[in-house]
């Protein structure tokens, strides 16, 4: 496929070095160049705003404009933004600055010997490639902005090791009630709008990570220019180059204040649940200590007195020497053993040593009393100080029940042969443990929601400010640890 032709206009009032121009373009062969010639200033910006161009030739001596009124007047009438390369008649490093500055790609010294011609082929193509890859850069740019200002949220890029300076900000700053302009113009605007109470924070962790290139994700609240509060997350990445190189950060802001009203009403629903619930198992423990009683006085009350009358009858007939009736021998063993089930019942509701003598007692006697009925070895041991330690009749019955669930699950599931009870004080807390050497607890367990008991201890100890873990794995058996902040009351 043919290459199209370079289009090259000449603005240059002498005959001469035009016409040489044109010999040592036909002369080289590393380019097809079509030369367009203008001899005054006028006539060469007529032909840069009519002509389809690729570069300027620009003597800088003209007889009715100079090379930098003309680059001015480009600007100003509206052509398009074409590279020029500056020929100037002295080797002036003044007149080439100025030149660079007001927007020549390149210029070239004219030799009395014209050896300047044999560099222009190569200068052009040179500059040429440049305004491609500035072209190029324009066009992304262009779409960048296009595909990020359409996004919901608010773009912008930060030069690295300036915490404060940005180099760009997307027009929807403007929903926190400020222009682009305004906020590049004062890099301070951002710091100053954060919330007071979350500024340090934000600002140490903004800051951070534009002098170190290292990826940013933090929220905020932020003040909006009316003063309305919302919260903001902040998210950024270093952009690197092909070598790998960081080049700035590019971030997004957005617009959170939706979901943490989401989150707040999710968690002051979850309070609400949790408090109910604490509710209900302090209702449902004061109806279990109740019926307890009632069972005790009432049903244990009647099972005693059918026993003694049995035993009364049994005692007439011995002493009348005759042998007692084998069926009131045989009620007297149903009536003890209906008495052992209404103190099993009576126990299982709610243990009288709980309420008697603490809930340390009492885990040391259910630990007994599992070790009995389960035929499982069970150590209970409770920090000495702790002993003198009063907890409170919910938090006693929090841990009771807690202990309690977890023996029955060891006893159910866990295949175990030894089961150990630890209670000690550490980082100004309760910690309970509850360990066995059993198969290990499965890990989709814990993670189904089906538990209720696993969920019943979760929601007990969150109620009281603690924090209840359950870890394991195959044949290493099965921990859970509780930990409780103790009231200053308690202490």
């Amino acid at each position: 496929m043919t290459k199209k032709p370079l289009r090259v206009l000449i603005v240059e009032d002498d005959e001469v070095d035009r016409m040489a121009c044109r010999r040592a373009f036909a002369a080289d062969g590393s380019c097809d160049i079509v030369l367009l010639d203008a001899e005054s200033g006028q006539l060469g910006l007529e032909m840069a705003c009519t002509e389809a161009l690729d570069c300027i030739l620009l003597d800088y001596n003209l007889p009715d404009l100079t090379g930098l009124e003309f680059l001015a007047r480009m600007e100003v009438d509206g052509a398009p933004p074409l590279p020029v390369i500056m020929l100037t008649g002295a080797d002036s490093a003044a007149v080439a600055a100025e030149s660079m500055r007001r927007g020549a790609r390149d210029y070239l010294v004219k030799d009395m010997d014209r050896r300047y011609l044999a560099f222009l082929p190569a200068a052009i193509q040179r500059v040429l490639r440049e305004q491609r890859l500035i072209d190029e850069k324009r066009q992304l740019e262009a779409k960048f902005r296009t595909l990020v200002e359409q996004i919901p949220a608010i773009t912008y890029i930060a030069a690295l090791g300036a915490p404060d300076t940005l180099t760009y900000i997307s027009p929807q700053i403007r929903l926190l009630g400020f222009s682009p302009a305004e906020w590049l113009a004062t890099p301070a605007l951002h710091g100053a709008q954060i919330h007071p109470d979350d500024r340090v924070a934000a600002l140490q962790a903004v800051g951070a990570s534009r002098m170190s290139g290292a990826p940013l994700r933090h929220e905020y609240r932020f003040l909006t220019r009316d003063g309305q509060v919302l919260w903001l997350r902040d998210e950024a990445q270093g952009v690197t180059d092909e070598a790998g190189t960081l080049l700035c950060m590019q971030g997004i802001l957005v617009d959170i204040t939706p979901n943490k009203a989401a989150e707040q009403t999710l968690r002051q629903s979850q309070e609400d649940l949790r408090r109910l619930a604490a509710h209900q198992e302090t209702i449902k423990e004061y109806e279990r200590k109740r019926i307890a009683q009632e069972i005790h006085d009432e049903l244990g009350g009647l099972l005693t007195g059918i026993k003694a009358y049995i035993g009364v009858a049994i005692d007439r007939a011995q002493q009348a020497g005759a042998e007692p009736d084998p069926l009131l021998v045989d009620v007297t063993a149903l009536a003890q053993d209906a008495i052992d089930s209404v103190r099993k019942i009576i126990t299982d509701l709610r243990p009288s040593v709980l309420d008697q003598l603490g809930v340390w007692e009492a885990l040391e006697w259910y630990a007994s009393q599992f070790e009995q009925r389960s035929g499982l070895a069970c150590e209970c041991d409770i920090a000495p100080e702790l002993q003198a330690l009063e907890l409170g009749p919910e938090r006693s019955t929090m841990l009771f029940r807690i202990v309690q669930e977890a023996l029955t699950n060891v006893l159910r599931h866990a295949q175990a042969s030894r089961v150990d009870i630890s209670a000690q004080t550490g980082e100004g807390g309760l910690l309970l443990t509850i360990r066995d050497d059993g198969k290990g607890i499965d890990a989709s367990r814990l993670l189904n929601g089906e538990s209720w008991g696993i969920l019943g201890m979760h929601e007990r100890t969150g109620h009281f400010g603690g924090e209840l873990r359950i870890t394991g794995s195959a044949g290493q058996g099965t921990t859970l640890t509780c930990r409780l902040p103790l009231e200053s009351g308690n202490e």
